[in-house]
């Protein structure tokens, strides 16, 4: 297991869609421990492909919560309920913030590692997490989503 640079802005790949993950082997497994090493040694909450440079519908999310880490592989939101709205930042735009709207709870089906088809339902912050790194699969970038970027001490307020 290793960790791989993070793509920052402007990097073609951050913008474009990722192609679907048609085998599931090793070297799967083996993207999917390097990129929690990854998300970890950035102090990140979820890592998408793109991110390190991989166009793959392969993505992490670890909210540090009893779910523990949730694996998505060719994810598709099949039910999305309610509105929230908060502040969100991405390991590929260091130092942005901005507030974006999402929704309070989805439902997603996805593929585990092993190929097999599984379904995950999430609320909240966790939901929020979610809806980003699949955004990031679809070349989505949540700067398209902000409705106000915080200032430094706006933020250092929201953290307080």
């Amino acid at each position: 297991m290793s960790v791989k640079p993070i793509v920052t802005h402007p990097a073609e790949v951050l913008e474009q869609p990722c192609e679907k993950v048609t085998v599931f082997d090793r070297k799967l497994s083996k993207l999917l421990n390097d990129m929690y090493d990854t998300m970890l040694e950035a102090d990140g909450v979820g890592l998408a492909a793109p991110q390190i440079g991989l166009a793959k519908q392969v993505a992490i999310v670890d909210i540090d919560d009893h779910h523990g880490t949730i694996e998505l592989i060719n994810p598709e939101i099949i039910v999305e309920r309610g509105e929230q709205v908060g502040p969100e930042g991405c390991l590929s735009f260091p130092g942005l913030f901005g507030e974006v709207k999402r929704a309070e709870f989805v439902k997603v089906k996805t593929y585990n590692r092993h190929g097999k088809k599984i379904t995950v339902e999430a609320e909240g912050f966790l939901a929020r997490a979610i809806q980003h790194e699949i955004d990031h699969l679809h070349g989505v970038l949540f700067t398209t989503k902000v409705t106000r970027y915080y200032k430094e001490d706006e933020l250092k307020k929201l953290e307080g």
